[in-house]
């Protein structure tokens, strides 16, 4: 499995279990806010002396629960009060609506595209989603295979000002629809789509698609996922920086919310078994396999750290999408290191992260200040091995230009032999699909994951540094510095 959920060490976990379990209950005569398993929290010990914090979170003398161990250690935990700390500015907000915020994007009539290992999707904001695939070769009829997921009832859908001031005071009260992204409620604004193209399936009932339009900063209003969530009923996330300066909208992590226990008359500071344990826990902590300093290159990350947990589309597991901008070398300096694999691309924008080093390895990996640096090998380069798959697999794939010539569109490559998967017994394998995709930003590389069946993945890298290779390349799909 590519993902997983974040685990607390057991005596932690049961500790906090423990503590929610009492709070929930309440204590004594006293009645207890409730608190949700959604949001993190966290157990410290500080003693008889301390002050409790007087910005954030917010806390009360009397809303504490008596703790006692199995070893008869008594602590006195002060919990505390819950809230999103945000109200004041969600309230005072005064300025344009999100269809408001909107509106350029559906005034540009742009489109937003996303490339999976077979299917094309293309969301003209404001208009239609599509969704296809064209076949091309050479001398031949572009044959194209295409759905229509969804199509805008009206022609613009911000464009009727009789409704813009009764849907803007709607809006105002009404809550903001949010969706689980990775252990995180993310707040968007949906947009419908219908009248698509009928589905067989479904007596030929049209098509349909909800649009979530999600605040991310750094953003070119690209397409996160496409997810059918029912037969012919679609969900697509979009990324756009419009939705940011509105409050409701933007991306918040959720705090991490500390309960503080003080040990009562002749108890310790902490319990005895769990401070034996995180001993022994610190001792045995270490990653999956340990990667070497020199072959770490580090990139400029997003700093935006929300996204995205595993969603269907079609018979494909979609993981991460992340874009990111390489270290602005000159191209030929960027393509000789990129193709000696001394320089690595790294993608991802959720708890995993994925680094790609040409000629090397595909990893995925994850950084923790507590407990450092996990690492999974989800395959190796073997030039022999991407050789025998190359003579069943096609390695190239091509573009036919106006003029009737043909030029590489994208490189396929192989990796085995990677960490042994838990649900096969068989080592990890990923495909490489290294394609040119133009963008304003000539250093901008874009790294998706796919997991196609269990630990068999496939990694796109679409970048216009690639745009400068791939006619280099030979029969099997390798790549040289251009001459």
């Amino acid at each position: 499995m590519m993902g997983g959920r974040r685990l607390a060490p057991p005596a932690r976990l049961a500790l906090l279990c423990g503590l929610l379990a009492a709070a929930a209950a309440g204590a004594g005569s006293r009645a207890l806010s409730q608190l949700s398993d959604d949001v993190p929290f966290r157990v410290n010990w500080p003693g008889t002396e301390f002050s409790l914090p007087t910005a954030g979170v917010l806390y009360k003398e009397d809303n504490y629960v008596i703790m006692t161990t199995v070893d008869k250690e008594k602590y006195k935990c002060l919990l505390p009060l819950i809230a999103s700390g945000d109200e004041e500015e969600e309230k005072d907000y005064k300025g344009p609506s999100p269809r408001e915020l909107l509106e350029p994007l559906f005034k540009q009539s742009s489109c937003s595209y996303r490339i999976e290992s077979y299917w094309t999707y293309e969301v003209c904001h404001g208009k239609h989603i599509r969704q296809y695939h064209e076949e091309k070769e050479t001398g031949q009829k572009i044959n194209i295979q295409e759905y229509f997921l969804g199509n805008m009832m009206i022609k613009n859908p911000l464009a009727d000002p009789d409704q813009e001031e009764s849907e803007n005071t709607k809006e105002s009260t009404k809550e903001i629809p949010s969706k689980n992204i990775e252990g995180q409620m993310t707040p968007y604004y949906p947009v419908e789509m219908g009248n698509g193209t009928p589905c067989s399936l479904r007596q030929n009932l049209p098509r349909s698609s909800a649009v979530m339009y999600v605040c991310h900063p750094e953003a070119k209003h690209e397409i996160l996922s496409v997810a059918e969530v029912t037969t012919c009923e679609y969900e697509v996330v979009i990324l756009t920086p419009l939705l940011c300066s509105h409050p409701k909208y933007r991306f918040r992590a959720s705090p991490v919310n500390d309960i503080f226990c003080q040990s009562l008359p002749g108890s310790p500071l902490k319990p005895h078994n769990l401070e034996q344990l995180e001993k022994q826990q610190e001792m045995m902590k270490m990653p999956f396999r340990r990667v070497k300093e020199e072959e770490i290159h580090s990139t400029k990350e997003e700093k935006f750290s929300s996204i995205h947990k595993p969603v269907t589309v079609g018979t494909h597991q979609l993981l991460t999408v992340g874009t990111t901008h390489i270290s602005k070398l000159t191209d030929d300096q960027l393509i000789k290191e990129f193709l000696s694999g001394s320089y690595c691309f790294h993608g991802g924008v959720g708890w995993w992260k994925y680094e790609f080093c040409y000629g090397k390895y595909v990893h995925q990996y994850h950084e923790d200040k507590e407990s450092g640096k996990t690492s999974v090998v989800v395959g190796t380069w073997n030039k022999e091995e991407h050789t025998e798959w190359s003579r069943k697999n096609p390695a190239r794939t091509y573009h036919i230009k106006e003029d009737g010539s043909q030029t590489v569109r994208m490189v396929s490559h192989f990796y085995g032999n990677g960490d042994v998967c838990d649900l096969t017994d068989k080592p990890r394998q990923v495909t490489v699909k290294l394609k040119c995709k133009e963008s304003d930003s000539p250093h901008a590389v874009t790294v998706y994951m796919l997991e196609p069946q269990s630990c068999q993945y496939i990694l796109g890298v679409e970048s216009p540094v690639i745009c400068k290779i791939l006619d280099t390349a030979d029969e099997y799909g390798l790549l040289s510095v251009p001459s």
